[in-house]
């Protein structure tokens, strides 16, 4: 039996959690309530935790420090991640964290209109899997994690259809949006925290650089454009494109 499934200590991800704020926070936000069930850190009357985004990192290893800022910044602008500092040196800024539990119990009567609605409306199945969030509970992998089917169709406007359909008018392509691939590339990233803008920056950079290369023009295609390079491309500053006279209508 694999020790990849036994030996490491369980990520808790709570499906009714994960519809309503997103997949990421919701991760987070259940370790971080695991670290405040066990801590002795009370100041003003609330328990904190305290962890560098590398630190967390460690714990959540399958996301990089970049997902991570994301997903802690987006808690705290929702109100539901509380942060501060309580470093004894001023120079430690090293933030500490606590839960607003007040707000996050208005969730359990709030509508089911979500974030993860605006991926696709179809919110992930994931198997629920118990964790340690204390030490009476015991974990179970007892049950087979389900088959997950994903489908949308073209006339449905979604944030994947909509990306689709801006590469293909861009690169003159015919893409699918229902493709399997595409669509867990294109979800994917916007688990991550980026935006349907920042596929039509990265589809822009990439077509400017690549679409009259002969040799490049081939790669502008989902696998390419939305796989790990993703955010690379993103942040890539734009191509100089050097003027040539036939550029200039010297009749005008």
């Amino acid at each position: 039996m694999s020790k990849l499934l036994l030996q490491e200590n369980p990520v808790m991800i709570i499906p009714s959690l994960a519809v309503k704020i997103g997949l990421n926070e919701a991760v987070v936000l259940q370790q971080t309530h695991f670290w405040l069930t066990i801590s002795k850190h009370v100041i003003k009357g609330k328990r904190w935790v305290y962890n560098t985004y590398l630190d967390w990192q460690k714990q959540l290893p399958f996301w990089s420090v970049s997902t991570i800022k994301r997903t802690i910044h987006s808690l705290e602008r929702q109100g539901y991640l509380i942060s501060g500092n309580w470093n004894k040196v001023i120079l430690d800024q090293t933030k500490w964290y606590t839960i607003d539990y007040e707000k996050l119990e208005e969730l359990v009567n709030s509508p089911s209109e979500h974030r993860l609605a605006q991926i696709d409306n179809q919110p992930i199945q994931i198997e629920p899997v118990s964790c340690s969030g204390g030490p009476n509970e015991q974990t179970s992998l007892n049950q087979a994690i389900p088959k997950s089917t994903s489908e949308i169709t073209s006339k449905k406007r979604t944030p994947v259809v909509e990306i689709i359909n801006y590469l293909n008018d861009q690169t003159k392509t015919d893409y699918k949006p229902n493709t399997y691939k595409t669509q867990e590339l294109i979800k994917a990233r916007l688990r991550e925290g980026f935006t349907v803008e920042d596929f039509k920056r990265v589809i822009d950079s990439k077509t400017a650089e690549w679409l009259s290369n002969p040799r490049m023009s081939k790669y502008l295609r989902p696998t390419t454009l939305f796989g790990t390079n993703f955010e690379s491309y993103l942040n890539q500053k734009p191509i100089k494109k050097t003027l040539k006279e036939e550029d200039f209508d010297l009749d005008d």
